[in-house]
């Protein structure tokens, strides 16, 4: 049997660092297909550019840090999640649509580290588009939302458009569970923490979506301070699995996406 060859990207504005590729390579192999997977960083004035090429000769995308929301303009509509969030990581180019993984990839990964955010009072640093989907979904799964950006206007927005919370200080304290939903803590800022001790007092669990280092300064500070930690590695794989489906048109499957995970950890572990 022939088996589906798909020429996919991830871009951002550095893409150098992840490990994208290497994950969707094992997901489409897993589920009989074969990829060609290119790394894009692309700076705000070649962003459009970046689009068209993107847009006119792959099969689809991953989208990430900063364009999520940026890339709306180029898409001839968005579904599912993405239009709650407001925000795009997948995009199909035959069809042009764009869709968001994050949430599911975010709660399952939850689910599998024994977080229930139900009736929680959650922090969340950073409404760009994870933080965006991030607050879209723990509101619907119960939690009390409170989001910390720092350009204010952005931040009234975003409360306002998902009926969470704005926070002014994020250092105050006095959460369940903080999760850095921003860039603070890899590239060029590797080793800083969005926020110090202060803001961990009361809380329980810390979450970095950020996946490498898998030790942030946020979660070392977490740690630190005896609260339970789960960085981003777990979400990625399980957003890309999500994403994959889409560029396959296959419905898919938490169970299969949890023996995929393990699967890919048993095999990262021999390498």
């Amino acid at each position: 049997m022939n088996r589906k060859k798909l020429r996919l990207a991830v871009v951002g504005k550095d893409v150098s660092g992840s490990s994208s590729g290497r994950v969707h390579a094992f997901i489409l192999g897993e589920l009989g297909a074969d990829v060609e997977y290119e790394y894009v960083s692309a700076s705000a004035w070649e962003f459009d550019g970046v689009m068209r090429y993107l847009m006119g000769d792959f099969d689809g995308f991953n989208v990430t840090i900063p364009y999520k929301r940026e890339v709306l303009e180029y898409l001839s509509g968005v579904e599912g999640d993405a239009v709650t969030f407001g925000a795009v990581n997948t995009v199909v180019c035959a069809t042009g649509v764009g869709y968001n993984t994050d949430g599911l990839g975010f709660m399952q990964s939850l689910k599998m580290a024994g977080i229930n955010p139900q009736g929680k009072s959650v922090l969340i640093l950073g409404g760009g588009g994870a933080g965006r989907s991030a607050a879209a979904v723990l509101k619907r799964a119960g939690a009390k939302v409170y989001v910390y950006r720092r350009n204010r206007e952005e931040l009234n927005e975003l409360a306002e458009q998902l009926g969470v919370t704005a926070v002014e200080n994020p250092e105050g304290g006095g959460y369940d569970i903080l999760v850095n939903a921003t860039g603070v803590g890899m590239h060029d800022s590797v080793g800083v923490s969005p926020v110090s001790a202060k803001a961990f007092e009361g809380a329980s669990i810390a979450v970095d979506m950020i996946y490498r280092p898998a030790l942030s300064r946020f979660l070392q500070i977490a740690s630190g301070l005896g609260l339970q930690t789960l960085n981003g590695e777990s979400m990625l794989f399980l957003q890309a699995y999500y994403a994959d489906c889409y560029f396959l048109n296959k419905e898919p499957s938490e169970e299969e996406a949890e023996k995929l995970y393990a699967k890919y950890c048993l095999q990262e572990k021999n390498v």
